[in-house]
């Protein structure tokens, strides 16, 4: 049986440099920031990537450096799953399946991508089962671009009784959904990871394994501290998920911006580039800088904490 893939693991970002092309040292760095901070895995080709904007070479060169760095530390999953005809899908994930990764991750909605309903999904689902390497652990991402296409109970545990699914992004962003599936999965390999910071903790306390959101990019110790130490220390994780939740919101101010401008100020990068965001985010979100700074004081602020604490 395959391992589950779990516990905190960062949506990794895709540095580019002011031209607009890949930073490889910014992105080396990049890895090797998400591994000193405590992360238990990566996801890699992700949303947060902007895998959208990003060429099939170009997502598979991104699945095989951070495979290649990373070299076995943790483990690596990788998507990259965008096109929309089951052929073209076929030939991305077969590729990205091919650059040493330790799981591949589909996206829900490319499996229905005109809402056609189950049927098709199901269709698409066999399809890509039948052909994609058998011996590769697969996940599952309810990515919400370009809609948010959640597994019902039945291709949920489709899935799960496969024996072939590490790890499933839940994006469903409700407790009472994601405690559900992770009953369902119980006795498999299939492990639901929460996406959604507003329910990370309650979600940790109540035995969901981990958290894979976009505020990995910011502070994955803190969650990997809440995973791991939280529940001997109530009173500070109580007040640490809070300082998380809303920090987390800073998503709708021009993410993955905001992020890259946090790496940039850390040293980790250099260019705060993204093709996700064309517009100046300094300039539709006032005060962006100062937002960042606190991040980095409340994280900071926290970190401090955790060090009184030994732990």
């Amino acid at each position: 049986m395959i391992a589950p893939v779990d516990g905190i693991i960062p949506v990794m970002l895709t540095p580019f440099d002011d031209e607009g092309k890949i930073d490889w040292t910014g992105l080396e760095a990049l890895i090797e920031w998400y591994i000193a901070n405590g992360s238990n895995a990566l996801f890699a080709v992700c949303q947060s990537s902007e895998m959208q904007f990003l060429s099939v070479e170009e997502r598979v060169e991104l699945a095989k450096f951070t495979a290649k760095v990373t070299n076995g530390r943790i483990p690596v999953v990788a998507s990259g799953h965008v096109a929309d005809g089951i052929d073209d899908q076929v030939a991305e994930l077969t590729a990205i399946a091919d650059t040493g990764i330790d799981g591949l991750v589909l996206v829900s909605n490319r499996l229905d991508p005109n809402k056609q309903g189950a049927e098709i999904f199901r269709q698409n689902f066999d399809t890509l089962m039948a052909q994609l390497p058998k011996d590769m652990p697969l996940g599952f991402y309810e990515c919400p671009a370009p809609y948010r296409r959640l597994l019902s109970d039945d291709e949920f545990k489709a899935c799960a009784q496969s024996g072939r699914f590490s790890v499933m992004k839940d994006v469903s962003c409700e407790m009472g959904l994601l405690m559900h599936r992770v009953e369902m999965s119980k006795g498999t390999p299939f492990a639901v990871v929460n996406a959604n910071a507003a329910i990370a903790w309650p979600a940790m306390q109540a035995g969901a394994p981990g958290f894979c959101g976009i505020a990995n990019n910011y502070h994955p110790d803190l969650y990997r501290w809440l995973q791991d130490h939280g529940k001997n220390h109530p009173d500070l994780a109580e007040e640490m998920a809070t300082f998380l939740v809303m920090s987390a919101l800073s998503e709708a101010f021009g993410y993955p911006v905001i992020a890259k401008i946090l790496h940039q100020r850390l040293g980790t990068i250099k260019s705060i580039h993204s093709r996700t965001i064309e517009y100046d985010v300094r300039e539709r979100f006032w005060a962006l800088d100062v937002v960042v700074d606190r991040l980095i004081q409340g994280t900071a602020h926290y970190r401090d904490q955790i060090k009184t604490l030994g732990n």
